[in-house]
C-alpha cells in the first residue's frame, strides 16, 4: 500500500493577493498538514505560480520547504517552463513509481491558451510509456480536465481533444485513474471503470467552495484506488 498526495493550482505570485486572496498564505496552512501526514510523493499538477515569474518560483520553493524530497511537478498554462526548470529541473518527472503503481505525467499545456492539448508527440510518447510500463497499475496525470466538470466551470478552456487522450487510455485496463487540476474544483467522474479524479486548488475554487483543499490517495497492492478530499 503507498500513498500519494496531490495538490494543485498554487498560483503563487510575487504580489500574494493578486487572485483576491492570499495564496501564500492558504498554500503554508496546506503543506502544514500535508507536512505531518505519512505519504510516498507529493504530486502538484500544474499553475504552480500565477504569472510564471523566476521570484514566484523562489518563493513557492520557500513554501514546499518543509517538504524535502518526494515531489513530483507538472507545469500548467500559468507556468513559464524556463522559469519552472531553473527552480525545479530535477522534479519535472515523467513517470515514477509507487511499489505496483507507476504515475505518468502527459503535458497538456499550451503556448499562450488557456485550454489544453495533447499533441501527437505527447500522445505517442504516453502510449510508448504505457505500452512499456512493467507496473501492475498505472495513473495517468495531466494539467487540464478531459471530460465536462458539469458546474459552472467553462469547458471549453479544458482539454480540447480528449478524444484522442480516450483512445490512447481506453487500450490500457492496467489505467485505474486519470487525475488533473486546473478548474479549481474536487469532483470525480468514471469512464469503462477508471477513475477521474479533478483535484482542488490551493488558492480557491471556482464553483463556490469556500475552503481550501487536496486529494490524498492510497493505491493498493490489488489494484484498488481509494482517496478523500481534505478541506481546510
Amino acid at each position: 500500500m503507498n500513498s500519494l498526495i496531490q495538490i494543485s493550482d498554487c498560483h503563487i505570485d510575487d504580489d500574494p493577493e493578486s487572485m483576491g486572496v492570499d495564496t501564500h498564505a492558504n498554500l503554508k496552512k496546506i503543506i502544514k498538514v500535508i507536512a505531518k501526514k505519512h505519504f510516498d510523493t507529493l504530486l502538484i499538477s500544474g499553475d504552480l505560480t500565477h504569472n510564471g515569474t523566476q521570484n514566484s518560483y523562489r518563493l513557492l520553493q520557500q513554501i514546499l520547504s518543509p517538504i524535502q524530497s518526494n515531489l513530483v511537478i507538472i507545469s500548467g498554462n500559468h507556468d513559464n517552463i524556463e522559469n519552472l526548470n531553473k527552480t525545479f529541473a530535477q522534479n519535472l518527472i515523467h513517470k515514477f513509481s509507487l511499489g505496483d503503481w507507476e504515475i505518468i505525467t502527459t503535458d497538456s499545456t499550451q503556448e499562450s491558451k488557456t485550454s489544453g492539448y495533447l499533441s501527437k508527440q505527447e500522445l505517442t510518447k504516453l502510449d510508448q510509456a504505457l505500452q512499456e510500463t512493467t507496473a501492475k497499475y498505472n495513473i495517468v496525470v495531466l494539467h487540464h480536465p478531459i471530460v465536462s466538470m458539469q458546474s459552472n466551470w467553462d469547458d471549453a478552456l479544458s482539454l480540447e481533444n480528449s478524444d484522442e487522450l480516450f483512445n490512447v487510455i481506453n487500450k490500457y485496463p492496467k489505467i485505474k485513474a486519470i487525475l488533473w487540476g486546473h478548474a479549481h474544483q474536487a469532483s470525480e467522474f468514471n469512464n469503462n471503470n477508471v477513475a477521474l479524479i479533478s483535484c482542488p486548488s490551493t488558492a480557491l475554487q471556482f464553483d463556490g467552495e469556500k475552503r481550501i483543499g487536496f486529494n490524498n490517495y492510497t493505491l493498493h497492492d490489488n489494484g484498488n484506488l481509494e482517496y478523500r478530499t481534505q478541506w481546510i
